[in-house]
């Protein structure tokens, strides 16, 4: 999700490769069932749902940091990222025929009505309509959705404005401090969630702020062990994946609806065949990305969507000595 030119953030591929992780144990069964609700929580007290405010501010910050290159290489960097959109936008619809529920629209078409425009906002605005967008999809039940996922875009494109991206290989303090900072509202919320807890169901808006600060506590937690002895260990198993997050999204549909429709897994009836069929898909996407990696420069679907947002086709295969 970066742009040509510019170096990798190691950190951001971990975070998505992560997540995607999570996102697949989250939808697996919904995939398999063809959207249909599933009555028990997919992973037990675990809440895999838990990677979908992280995808959606990942993405926020991938959109801010091609635009920030694009400003440096094209005289009108917004036309590189509304060609990015109107290309995810594509991607999502044709992915949707697979999958009813898939987020790739709803990201393009945010993205469309909320990021690019907030592009024309000096930065303090964009940090300070961030939280506001966040808080109205708290406050109306809707954690999941538009409102949701524009706020989380703009807090990566603060994020990416201020230059903490920047810094977020060479910090240890501040993800720790924030860190903390998040855990203790997570405690706060759910205690507080807790306490009103009523026969009628749990308050949305305490919830759904203690599933953001939980979220904030993975992403941190993260960034933390990434500055320890097991940044190589987390390298090598989640930045494959992350490297080729668009091409592993997209096929991990193909293959649970595969697994479960040709040869008949009951993924969406049994949670045992959920979780192998999950493991096993991200296994094999593992070590087709490290494969694939080793011989090329992105993944074949991040290479389509570049040369539709660049305009111009740039070379797949590294190149040989």
């Amino acid at each position: 999700m970066t742009s040509p030119g510019r170096p990798r953030v190691a950190a951001l591929d971990v975070l998505r490769g992560f997540t995607l992780c999570e996102i697949l144990l989250a939808n697996i069964q919904l995939i398999a069932n063809g959207d249909s609700a599933v009555m028990t929580q997919p992973m037990g007290d675990w809440d895999p749902w838990l990677g979908l405010p992280i995808f959606s501010l990942l993405f926020g910050i991938g959109f801010s940091l091609l635009l920030d290159s694009a400003a440096n290489r094209v005289p009108r960097p917004r036309l590189v990222l509304l060609r990015r959109l109107l290309a995810l936008l594509a991607i999502g619809l044709v992915h949707m025929q697979l999958w009813r529920a898939e987020i790739l629209t709803s990201y393009a078409i945010v993205g469309l009505l909320v990021l690019l425009p907030s592009t024309w906002l000096p930065r303090w605005a964009v940090a300070g309509l961030a939280p506001a967008l966040v808080a109205a999809a708290l406050i109306g039940g809707g954690g999941g959705g538009p409102l949701m996922i524009g706020g989380l875009f703009l807090v990566g494109s603060a994020l990416v404005r201020y230059g903490m991206i920047e810094r977020i290989e060479r910090s240890t303090r501040g993800p720790l401090l924030m860190g903390l900072v998040f855990a203790a509202g997570a405690a706060a919320a759910l205690w507080v969630r807790d306490g009103v807890r009523t026969g009628a169901g749990t308050p949305s808006f305490t919830s759904g702020l203690a599933d953001l600060m939980l979220a904030g506590v993975y992403v941190c937690t993260l960034l933390v062990l990434l500055r320890t002895p097991l940044r190589p260990a987390l390298a090598a198993v989640f930045a494959p994946l992350g490297r080729m997050a668009l091409t592993n999204y997209l096929t991990a549909t193909l293959l649970v609806l595969a697994a479960s429709r040709i040869l008949g897994l009951p993924i969406g009836q049994s949670l045992q065949a959920a979780y192998l069929t999950a493991g096993a898909v991200l296994v094999a996407q593992w070590l087709f990305s490290t494969l694939w990696l080793r011989r090329h420069r992105q993944g074949p679907l991040e290479w389509l969507w570049r040369w539709a947002t660049w305009a111009h086709r740039s070379a797949l295969r590294i190149p040989t000595s």
